[in-house]
């Protein structure tokens, strides 16, 4: 391989007429920087590639010596020190460990990956898009609510020059998969990805977005999601990535309108805008601004709604700004019914609505496809137990914590506790056992007998979970069950004890006492 690599090198030095030590650069067709390598496409006269020179007769040492000095080493002294060490530990021990060989299957890979990757474009490059490493929520109780100035600054301007990478193939279709994992990905990166789900679904240019009104409206809508354990941007990002990936795997694209689609993508980017932690339940006990506002009908979903207007009404963040008037009502109108319906208070009355539907249910029926919209947003938004127990198992904790957190505000403050946020009679196990049996599995089964191909793409999952949880209350009550016989057993040692040890201090005073009484 590194020969064929030194012979294309060679090659491509000689066409651009360039020495051995100036820096080439080679573009695709389409204006894209490729890696030189034996992998690459014959030219022809209708795709040919670009070859410059970027920089010519730089310094002839290994690295430069400016390079060298800024990374503080040379590679070539260290390429020759480990080739030292290698023979070294082969003198000494006998054979090559296990972990060298290790460590060298891992630079071939990487090697492999660079030279094959189509575009010189670190975004998901370094992932390891197979078994990720899943780090649970931060800290958000030591973070001020809303985010702050210089924090939305850091991240708008990383985004803005990462906003023009080009993605790899594999990451784009591993973001239409359930089994995507977001806890490898930074904001600034999920900001991108969501740009990519805008470009991939054709709405750039079916709807006349422009890319930088796309990413301004983006990072509004990073901005207004708050640090809260659950419902932050993160949480936008795993219900908007799960939406797309139904879209591709029902081929929703071949039956809805591509608006429809616009409109569910966005309302899934939008669904939680400004979320402050506290349900709706809350809102409406402690009597908050925001249930005076909505006269306690749905105060966050209304709110979320509100939100997202606020920030499209701004003509810089405004991605429908190039439509005609009668689309922007349509799609308004579509956005405010779909987030309106993640209110779990009406879970059952869309539930059913969709079942009475079902069996003649008809895709050139509005009414029928409303429904269906409301019914798709429902389940990506309570999706997390149909991705892999690695990547959801965290975000219960997440939940959780945001959970705990009403529950300890609505005591100190004397409001009625949630039942299933109160710390003290909740469990992590007994939390989802309920949930999934008797919301998520008949919500998602609906759903797959309409597409019955997410039998094995969300339902599946979803009965794992349900037997993991199960399995875990049953320890839980084991464990529970040992405790107290153990407790009980140490009473009644007590008990023996302290029977005991009263019978004896009677016998050993009873002659004492016939002495005094005879005394007397």
């Amino acid at each position: 391989m590194c020969v064929y690599w030194l012979i294309c090198e060679y090659l491509f030095r000689a066409a651009a007429e360039a020495g051995p030590h100036d820096i080439l650069k080679l573009y695709n067709p389409k204006g894209n920087i490729i890696n030189i390598s034996p992998g690459l496409e014959p030219n022809s006269p209708n795709t040919c590639y670009k070859l410059e020179v970027v920089a010519a007769d730089c310094n002839s040492e290994p690295l430069g010596v400016e390079l060298a000095g800024a990374l503080g080493f040379d590679l070539s002294s260290m390429e020759k020190r480990l080739q030292g060490l290698e023979k070294k530990i082969l003198i000494e021990v006998g054979e090559t460990p296990a972990v060298v060989y290790e460590m060298k299957k891992q630079v071939d890979l990487f090697q492999m990956k660079l030279e094959s990757v189509e575009h010189l474009s670190w975004l998901g490059l370094f992932k390891d898009l197979s078994e990720g490493t899943h780090k649970p929520s931060p800290f958000y109780h030591k973070r001020t609510l809303r985010k702050t100035r210089e924090e939305c600054e850091h991240v708008r301007e990383k985004f803005i020059q990462m906003s023009s990478l080009e993605v790899s193939e594999e990451v784009r279709q591993y973001l239409k998969t359930p089994t995507f994992d977001n806890w490898q990905w930074e904001d600034t990166e999920i900001m991108v990805l969501l740009q990519v789900m805008y470009t991939d679904l054709d709405f750039i240019a079916t709807f006349n977005i422009e890319p930088e009104v796309l990413q301004q409206f983006l990072f509004e809508v990073y901005r207004r999601y708050n640090n809260i354990p659950f419902h932050n941007f993160k949480h936008c990002f795993c219900v908007t990535q799960m939406m797309y990936g139904l879209i591709w795997l029902t081929d929703l694209r071949s039956t809805m309108d591509t608006i429809d689609l616009l409109i569910m993508l966005t309302s899934a980017v939008c669904h939680d805008l400004d979320h402050t932690g506290y349900n709706n339940a809350y809102q409406i006990n402690a009597r908050t601004e925001l249930a005076l506002r909505y006269n306690d009908i749905s105060p966050l979903e209304n709110h979320h709604c509100a939100v997202a207007f606020e920030i499209l009404e701004k003509t810089e963040s405004n991605i429908f700004r190039n439509l005609p008037m009668e689309q922007y009502k349509r799609i308004r109108e579509g956005i405010i019914k779909c987030i309106l319906a993640t209110d779990m208070t009406r879970h059952n009355e869309i539930l059913n609505k969709f079942k009475s539907i079902m069996p003649v249910f008809d895709f050139t029926n509005k009414d029928h496809k409303d429904v269906l919209m409301m019914i798709l947003i429902k389940v990506s938004d309570i999706s997390n137990e149909a991705r892999p127990m690695e990547v959801a198992e965290p975000w219960l904790d997440c939940l959780l914590q945001e959970f705990y957190n009403q529950s300890d505000v609505e005591k100190l403050e004397g409001l009625p506790v949630t039942p299933f946020m109160d710390r003290d009679k909740v469990t992590k196990p007994s939390s989802q056992t309920g949930f999934i049996r008797f919301v998520l599995l008949p919500l998602f089964i609906e759903l797959a007998n309409l597409f019955p191909c997410l039998e094995q793409h969300i339902i599946d999952p979803v009965r794992k979970a349900l037997d993991y949880y199960t399995e875990m209350e049953k320890a839980l009550e084991r464990e529970k069950q040992n405790r107290a016989q153990n407790e009980n057993m140490f009473k009644s040692k007590d008990s023996a004890v302290g029977v005991h040890g009263t019978a004896e201090s009677h016998t050993e005073a009873g002659p004492e006492s016939s002495k005094q009484t005879d005394t007397h």
